[in-house]
């Protein structure tokens, strides 16, 4: 007896144009819709200015929303958004509202890596608009930073990366310097706790133990900077007010 097989659902092409400008992807890119992060488990297939020159050429003019970043970003987006997010606290940019937003994002994805989650973003964050040219601004200040990383970054001392608990203890690390930029803290203190999450996140971007380790070199300088700041830090404003205000006595 024949029997009525149901019908199979047809298979969706794939958009040419789009393969050919992902090369090397077996799926079409898809923006996150419930503003997970998929780490990137395979081999970097780009150098590190290579994925920021996307950046540059993606977002040079328009207006950008995070979610479009982590797409241009193919899941390398976790660690790479991070030090990405930092960066502007390293430059004299101004960034009016923008601040406390970046320091957000960033120590969002630090403590569910902290927690040993997935990165996970709420679409609020995900979908809020970037000023045009910030990306470009950004990088474009940064680059003999980013030189330097690209140069300097490489695996070696794999095993500072290879347990799951290193990897969440290097995290926790990143989320207490973001925790710091979220501070009403004066300017150009924003400076330390950046560098070291830039430092960080590099090392994890990259597999590298030695710059994990001076992250931690880092880390425990800002410490020593803030407890400097938390005892002496109101004398020197203080100090400082008076002598502003009696030279234009």
């Amino acid at each position: 007896m024949a029997t009525n097989a149901a019908p199979e659902p047809p298979v969706p092409e794939r958009d040419p144009s789009a393969a050919a400008a992902n090369p090397g992807r077996s799926e079409p890119l898809d923006a996150p819709a419930d503003g997970a992060l998929v780490p990137f488990t395979g081999p970097r297939t780009r150098k590190l200015s290579e994925e920021l020159e996307r950046i540059i050429v993606e977002f040079h003019t328009r207006p950008v929303t995070l979610r479009e970043v982590i797409v241009v970003l193919q899941g390398r987006a976790y660690n790479l958004l991070m030090l990405l997010l930092a960066l502007p606290f390293l430059l004299p940019i101004p960034l009016p509202g923008l601040s406390t937003a970046l320091g957000l994002v960033i120590a969002i994805i630090a403590a569910r890596l902290t927690l040993g989650q997935s990165p996970w973003l709420p679409a609020r964050l995900l979908d809020r608009e970037l000023p045009p040219k910030l990306f470009p601004t950004i990088l474009g200040g940064a680059r003999r930073v980013l030189r330097f990383l690209e140069v300097m970054l490489r695996p070696r001392l794999l095993w500072l990366t290879a347990s799951p608990l290193l990897t969440q203890l290097h995290a926790f690390i990143i989320f207490t310097a973001a925790a710091v930029l979220l501070l009403p803290l004066p300017p150009g203190t924003n400076f330390p706790p950046a560098l070291c999450i830039v430092i960080m996140a590099g090392g994890l971007l990259e597999r590298d133990g030695l710059f994990i380790l001076g992250g931690y070199i880092a880390f425990a300088l800002n410490c020593l900077f803030f407890a400097f700041f938390a005892v002496y830090g109101p004398k020197i404003i203080h100090s400082v007010y008076l002598w502003f205000t009696g030279f234009f006595a």
